[in-house]
């Protein structure tokens, strides 16, 4: 990691070689209007907003900036399909469902191209994970669509109408097969927001809704900042409230909506223990806490960024863990050797700093590899905290950067109490060879999702979703319907 990923090292002569995937196989276009109705079309006020690559800061495209106007227009879309869309025999919605996610198949180069462009995560993320999700999300819940008196909801259950769906940055597109694949399934229209710094594969998502003939209405994307999604959520048309993002705008939205009928979900923040104990396999634990903190540059909401070792082999995973990272390669996100992509924004960049020099200025000790940034972008190193306690800000605040906390723990119990300590529970891991501790250890974790001996690993099949200021609902699996269903 002494150079940057396009540049071999000299001393290694089993260095990589770059190897860029070809920008061209995703045609981007200088500007994109509000998919509304089956249409493109600009936004009533007329206003438009720049999306960058992080990795460059080059201007990508210009979009539409929706406004109280455009949202009440999608709604009316909406709320016009529901009626046609719901009164379809499931097995018919599954066709729909099944024809998108093929055509996701059949485009993922050029969506996974067009993921890392706008997001700054490395191709060989978007290409074998985000991707691969996606396609799977969809295909699971068409398998659903004509199934749902199997449920466990009812005989005969009833989806609720217009879901008003608000998906963050960090993985656009397969945050938004999470929201509208389900929604579909069970009989309801969308109108889908994505984050203001990530639009594009939603609007490319549009284009497939056509592709695979979806009728006009059912699937309505809107662009734009804050208060376009604020919009979104106050309109008073919409029957749900699907939101993922961070736990402040959560809780405004709960505040907002607490007293009405609309149904809510909220897939909030996480500050993910990852436990090692001392009979864990060594090598496969640093695998897996590489994996939890460093995939998509830590900005994941349920990254193990708390890393807890037993004092026993505290060393020991330390200076693995730091051989491993002095490994990796940050740099191109298209280069398909990039272990390290940009960081999403300069916002998000400004975050991740100001929280690690306050980890520096209240004692803890930090750590990155020798590395060489790229000039342009927005760029931060793999970084380790250690001597770190339970009152320190990187321990308790959720950094969504590429920032591990690193404490230690002697007993089961006391590992658990620090674990559990925490505002946050979307998810855990455990790293050990008794399957006895793995299930003593997890059923006392108030985290949503436990990880054993492994991290970061996700199913269409498996419900996902957190406690505490993490959020509520759960998203995947057979859990997974029941918030569009009127249960």
């Amino acid at each position: 990691m002494n150079e940057p990923a396009s540049t071999p090292r000299k001393a290694d002569a089993f260095a990589y070689a770059p190897a860029p995937e070809s920008r061209s196989l995703v045609d981007i276009a200088p500007s994109y209007g509000l998919f509304i109705d089956g249409e493109f079309g600009d936004a009533a006020g007329g206003k438009v907003f720049k999306t960058v690559s992080p990795s460059t800061e080059e201007v990508l495209s210009e979009v539409a900036q929706a406004g109280a106007e455009d949202v009440d227009r999608a709604v009316r879309a909406a709320r016009k399909a529901f009626e046609k869309w719901s009164a379809l025999p499931g097995a018919e919605r599954a066709k729909y469902l099944f024809r998108i996610a093929r055509i996701i198949q059949e485009r993922s180069r050029e969506l996974a191209v067009l993921e890392t462009l706008d997001n700054g995560k490395p191709i060989k993320e978007t290409r074998d994970f985000d991707l691969p999700t996606v396609a799977a999300h969809f295909f699971y819940y068409a398998g659903w669509a004509d199934k749902l008196g199997h449920a466990g909801y009812g005989a005969d259950p009833r989806p609720l109408g217009v879901a008003g769906q608000i998906i963050p940055w960090n993985f656009p597109l397969m945050m938004l097969a999470w929201k509208i694949a389900p929604a579909l399934a069970t009989g309801n229209t969308v109108v889908l927001k994505p984050a203001e710094t990530t639009p594009l594969s939603a609007l490319f998502f549009a284009d497939i809704c056509r592709q695979a003939g979806l009728p006009k209405g059912v699937v309505n994307i809107i662009t734009g900042d804050g208060t376009t999604g604020a919009e979104l959520v106050a309109h008073p048309d919409v029957n749900k409230i699907a939101f993922t993002g961070s736990t402040g705008v959560g809780k405004a939205i709960a505040r907002q909506l607490a007293g009405t009928d609309k149904r809510t979900t909220l897939e909030l923040g996480g500050k993910g223990a990852n436990i090692v104990f001392d009979d864990a396999p060594i090598d496969q634990a640093v695998e897996g806490i590489v994996t939890g903190i460093f995939f998509n540059q830590g900005q994941v909401c349920c990254a193990g960024s708390r890393l807890l070792v037993q004092e026993s082999v505290h060393d020991e995973v330390l200076d693995a863990l730091k051989r491993r990272l002095s490994s990796l390669r940050i740099g191109d996100p298209l280069d398909k050797n990039t272990d390290l992509g940009a960081v999403n924004s300069a916002e998000q960049l400004a975050r991740i700093r100001a929280l690690a020099e306050t980890g520096e200025a209240e004692g803890a000790e930090r750590w990155s590899p020798a590395c060489e940034l790229p000039s342009a972008g927005y760029w931060f190193a793999p970084t380790l905290f250690t001597n770190v306690t339970q009152a320190h800000t990187v321990a308790r605040d959720e950094i969504f950067g590429p920032v591990l906390s690193v404490l230690t723990f002697r007993t089961p119990e006391e590992a658990v109490a620090k674990a559990n300590n925490s505002q946050y529970g979307l998810s855990a891991g455990i790293w050990t060879e008794k399957g006895s501790r793995i299930l003593a250890v997890a059923s006392k974790l108030r985290a949503g999702v436990v990880w054993a001996n492994t991290f970061n690993k996700f199913d269409p099949t498996s419900p996902f979703g957190g406690y505490k200021e993490s959020g509520h609902g759960r998203e995947g699996g057979r859990h997974g319907l029941e918030a569009y269903l009127d249960v």
